[in-house]
């Protein structure tokens, strides 16, 4: 059997990869890593986590949850490997950036019906069955083709936050807790007074972003989900009070009340030595991330191993040009995975691959592709992406306003989502079962 070309080893290509090998299905894994890299990748390893490394709630009652659990009865890599290398993050599940890459990277090289090539795929192969899954950060002669082939596309700004070193912080300004008691005081809380929040605000409004660089003559937008720090900012003194700094949830053992505001910082890997400020992603000058960022209470002498930076993110017209099973309408023998569809986390990424290798693997082998159940979550995410009704194309994260409402009116929010993941996670199991999958 000629090998499924897959293009790109990030969380897609690694999970659509590992769904076609465990089908059978040769695969040739293409990655430009190392001899090429986008602007911001760093590592050598496969499934690279760019931005944060949380993978969002664990909770069933979640739509994060709910998606990873759909994921682990598909055979995802991505989830087995996370709760392997995994760090404490109270109710999130977050991982060891090189632990959970190095372990991703291990299995895949290790499969037998997997072969890797490293190098940039510049062209979209003509023949045979291929999965882009190069990510919004496609190299440019590869875009240009894509671009060439399927017309339109959504251009987006994405950033990351900084991480520091946990031993240059002043431990006695912080505390240890998770917000609600959830987990076992997983993150590392920066408390602010109201006088020391007002000072830290006005300098964050104030400080000198990075030059971006002009990709498309065109402004471009910012995504929501990855909003920089300083441009929430800008829209209101409370805006990130109500947002990344809420302190509800929150009480500083030392005075027994409620911050104004809390900064707080999650584990970047499982040793503790590095942590990651929550919902900092900036594109502030270097010096000014150091300057302004200093200013947190614990962090006046912190030591920043890495600034958060901005990057380019784009986006196919998806309901325009893909089916439910991420195949193109046009080239039914291509098939796009990952952020480039439009599925926006590093979950719906992986999911997105997993469809991709496991509807092609059923196409290769004869059979007919599986119709996800819309009331789960992939299945609506899915659905989501291939809308042709949607005019005004947008990211789409996984939300439990994606599923259709129960039958019966539950008020209580917790129990109403955890009724709409039971349902949506029996009907996909029902759904792989009657596909011949063994659960």
């Amino acid at each position: 059997m000629t090998p499924v070309q897959v293009i790109g080893a990030g969380l897609a290509g690694c999970e659509a990869a590992w769904a076609l090998a465990n089908a059978g299905i040769p695969v040739t894994l293409w990655e430009m890593k190392p001899q090429r890299y986008s602007p911001a990748h760093h590592s050598p390893l496969f499934a690279e986590l760019v931005c944060s490394n949380s993978l969002k709630a664990q909770r069933l009652g979640s739509a994060a949850g709910m998606l990873k659990e759909e994921m682990r009865l598909m055979g995802s890599l991505v989830v087995d490997c996370a709760l392997q290398t995994s760090v404490a993050a109270g109710g999130a599940l977050a991982v060891d950036r090189e632990a959970f890459s190095q372990l991703v990277t291990r299995r895949i090289r290790s499969h037998p019906l997997i072969r890797i090539s490293l190098g940039e795929v510049e062209r979209i192969p003509e023949e045979g069955e291929t999965v882009i899954a190069t990510g919004p950060l496609t190299s440019d002669t590869l875009a240009e083709g894509i671009q060439a082939l399927c017309g339109k596309s959504l251009a987006f700004y994405d950033a990351a936050a900084p991480i520091v070193t946990a031993d240059s912080l002043d431990y006695d300004k912080v505390f240890f807790a998770a917000r609600y008691g959830r987990g076992e005081d997983d993150y590392i809380n920066c408390p602010f007074t109201r006088e020391e929040y007002e000072a830290f605000y006005q300098a964050l409004r104030e400080a000198e972003p990075a030059q971006l660089h002009d990709f498309d003559r065109r402004e471009p937008a910012v995504y929501e989900g990855c909003m920089p720090i300083e441009i929430m900012a800008r829209r209101g003194e409370d805006t990130i009070r109500y947002g990344p700094l809420k302190p509800v949830g929150l009480r500083d053992p030392r005075t027994g009340h409620r911050p104004w505001a809390v900064v707080q910082l999650r584990r970047e890997n499982q040793a503790g030595s590095l942590y990651n400020l929550v919902g900092f992603q900036t594109n502030l000058k270097f010096g000014e991330q150091k300057r302004v960022f200093s200013m947190i209470p614990g962090l006046e002498h912190a030591e920043f191993v890495r600034y958060g930076v901005m990057h380019r993110n784009t986006f196919l017209d998806s309901p325009r040009l893909l089916r439910a099973d991420f195949s193109m309408h046009a080239r039914p023998n291509l098939r796009f995975a990952g952020q480039i569809t439009g599925v926006e986390g590093y979950v719906e990424s992986a999911m997105s691959g997993i469809v991709a290798g496991l509807q092609l693997a059923r196409k290769l082998k004869g059979q007919e592709p599986l119709q996800l159940p819309l009331d789960s979550m992939s299945g609506a995410l899915c659905a989501y992406i291939s809308d042709k009704t949607v005019t005004q194309f947008q990211p789409m994260g996984c939300n439990m306003g994606l599923l259709p409402p129960l039958e019966e009116l539950v008020k209580d929010k917790q129990r109403r989502y955890q009724m709409l993941a039971e349902r949506g996670i029996a009907h996909l199991r029902d759904c792989l079962k009657q596909g011949g999958y063994a659960l």
